[in-house]
């Protein structure tokens, strides 16, 4: 795909429709500002845009848009820069739309437990307003104190409450959104039920701003649980605790959070937060293990259902967190894995994910496959879900094997992921670093049939170009 060049003329228009404040190029502002805008958390990568632009309603989305389709200029839409998978990278330059401006919760209907919200509002923001009326957003990425909802659902991210309430994708009722044409349609409706023609809305969720530009969303909401019970469960072998996973959910038993972590990564954690956390020297993992709901009688049944479950494992003493700062301590350290790694050392991390059943499998295939290419990692993720994040660090690795190297026993991973029923991304996409694998997990058939519905959407390719194919 060709695109034309960014003209001085063209910026002139973008600064007509959005006033030259809203209009960002590398001469205008702070180096530092202006380079943010071309990487996200992916590993050390950095695309320069040509201009950056700041759009504060659809309206204006659209006239930005239809200017750049009408002149085949490539647009990368970003939210907040938080992706693990190059998604919100500008590889062909050209323009960054940025979702910053369009941040405001437009209405929380308390009658039908919905809410009608802009995709630049921060998952936490979001999550503490409806709240404030006794309402609950399950999704909960780590990263929910700075991500956006519109880059939530353009991966359709989970988080440690999907084992028990799913993912992003599973709230949202009804999109407005922004095609490449600058058209502006609605993808659904308002109602809990719909089969009325093709499900544009669920096309659009995990589409990774190749098919348009989210800027509007109506998410379905829950009641608030108001009690909850955390454990930390300590392992002496991190295979038993990938194993134990299973045997909770087989005890009929599930939980609002189960989350994995082995004993580098909570080590790390810890000691990023400076939070003091007693490890004796034979524990290899931990499964941070929650519980929610109304009653907190029924809870604490719960409670002693898992601790039963866990006798039959090699466990040392598991902690019940008896107040609400130990529970934020625990979950911080959690949430904060991946800025623990990434303070360490630079590295990929891999989001595979499988049936939970077969994680101390792939648990077991991972370090074996490190061993065998000489290269550490560090494993934690949403192991009630299967959703094992790898970590693979740099450490002393050269450049030949960083950049090159990896590459085979990336795709050994993957292909262990596939073998065992599961796939080579579970909540971060594929975007940009993912793209040389995804023949390994979707056949032709299936990725011409996606190639055919990109090219409906968006027949100039100007949507994020470079992304997943």
């Amino acid at each position: 795909m060709e695109y034309q060049v960014l003209t001085p003329a063209l910026i002139a228009q973008f600064e007509a429709v959005l006033g030259e404040a809203h209009v960002l190029t590398a001469q205008r502002v702070d180096a530092e500002v202006y380079a943010d805008y071309g990487r996200d958390h992916t590993e050390d990568l950095h695309f320069a845009p040509d201009v950056v632009v700041r759009p504060a309603n659809a309206e204006e989305v659209s006239q930005i848009v239809r200017l750049c389709y009408e002149h085949r200029i490539p647009v990368t839409p970003r939210g907040a820069g938080t992706g693990l998978s190059g998604g919100a990278l500008p590889i062909h330059h050209g323009v960054v739309l940025s979702t910053e401006r369009l941040n405001r919760i437009i209405e929380i209907d308390e009658r039908n437990l919905q809410a009608t919200v802009e995709p630049g509002v921060v998952t936490e923001v979001f999550q503490n307003a409806v709240k404030e009326v006794g309402l609950f957003y399950p999704p909960d990425p780590a990263s929910k104190g700075s991500c956006f909802l519109g880059g939530n659902l353009s991966e359709s991210s989970g988080g440690p409450k999907a084992v028990k309430y799913g993912v992003t994708k599973d709230y949202v009722l009804n999109m407005q959104v922004v095609l490449p044409t600058g058209d502006i349609i609605w993808t659904g409706a308002n109602t809990l039920k719909n089969a009325t023609g093709y499900n544009l809305t669920q096309l659009m969720i995990g589409s990774e701003g190749t098919l348009g530009i989210i800027t509007r969303i109506v998410f379905k909401l829950l009641p608030y649980p108001q009690q909850n019970i955390l454990l930390l469960a300590p392992f002496r072998d991190e295979n038993e605790a990938a194993a134990a996973v299973s045997a909770i959910f087989r005890a009929g038993i599930v939980p609002s959070g189960l989350e994995f972590m082995e004993r580098e990564a909570i080590e790390w954690s810890s000691r990023y937060l400076n939070i003091p956390l007693s490890l004796p020297a034979d524990i290899r993992a931990h499964l941070l293990i929650e519980l929610d709901g109304q009653d907190l009688d029924q809870l604490y049944k719960e409670a002693e259902a898992v601790y039963a479950v866990l006798e039959s494992y090699n466990v040392d003493e598991i902690l019940l967190a008896d107040t609400a700062g130990q529970k934020d301590d625990l979950w911080r350290i959690r949430r904060n894995i991946g800025n623990a790694v990434r303070y360490n050392s630079v590295y990929k991390e891999e989001d595979t994910v499988v049936p939970r059943a077969e994680l101390a499998t792939l648990l077991k295939g991972v370090k074996e496959i490190g061993s065998r290419y000489g290269f550490n990692s560090v494993c934690y993720g949403h192991a009630g879900d299967g959703n094992l994040h790898v970590n693979i660090i740099r450490g002393d690795l050269d450049d030949d094997m960083w950049h090159h190297g990896l590459q085979e026993p990336i795709k050994e991973l993957f292909r262990l992921c596939v073998s065992l029923g599961g796939t080579i991304s579970g909540e971060h996409g594929i975007g940009l670093v993912q793209k040389p694998y995804i023949g390994i997990a979707i056949g032709e058939v299936q990725l011409n049939l996606m190639r055919g519905i990109k090219q409906v959407f968006d027949p100039r390719g100007i949507m994020n170009p470079g992304k997943i194919f």
